[in-house]
């Protein structure tokens, strides 16, 4: 299993605009290109995922997720906000880059997890965050992932 091949280039956004936790969560969800009543659904479960802890591991990194029945397979999105978001995450730090998971209830791969734990190892590279940093393009992200093979 390799991240790149989950991401689509459509799903990439290096200017987030969003300011808040929240702004940022709903352009996260609305690089999936759901209908709106899905991803105000969507939303909802990544708040309440978020209640019960924030997904900001540090390094300027967040890691949303969730399951919900309005995706019939794993999808993911990125996004950064250079400037970063108070994220709440673990280190105090403003989060500035952001891997959306989201996955249905049952899926027959049994995808999620793993790729949870993959892209957490992707983050937890010493040189991830400031490689981040310096994407200029969509397709310098996917290059990335490639490039570390994880």
């Amino acid at each position: 299993m390799i991240l790149r091949d989950f991401f689509d280039i459509e799903a990439v956004k290096l200017d987030l605009e969003g300011e808040t936790k929240d702004e940022v969560l709903k352009e996260l969800i609305g690089l999936l290109g759901l209908d709106d009543k899905s991803e105000g659904i969507l939303f909802k479960m990544l708040k309440r995922r978020e209640n019960l802890g924030s997904t900001g591991i540090g390094n300027g990194i967040a890691i949303p997720h969730c399951r919900s029945l309005v995706v019939n397979r794993l999808r993911l999105a990125f996004g950064r906000k250079p400037d970063g978001v108070d994220f709440k995450a673990i280190d105090d730090r403003p989060v500035r880059d952001f891997f959306l998971i989201v996955a249905p209830p049952l899926e027959v791969s049994n995808q999620y997890l793993p790729v949870l734990g993959k892209i957490a190892q992707f983050a937890k590279e010493p040189d991830v965050p400031e490689q981040l940093g310096q994407l200029e393009t969509p397709e310098d992200f996917l290059a990335l992932l490639e490039a570390k093979s994880i």
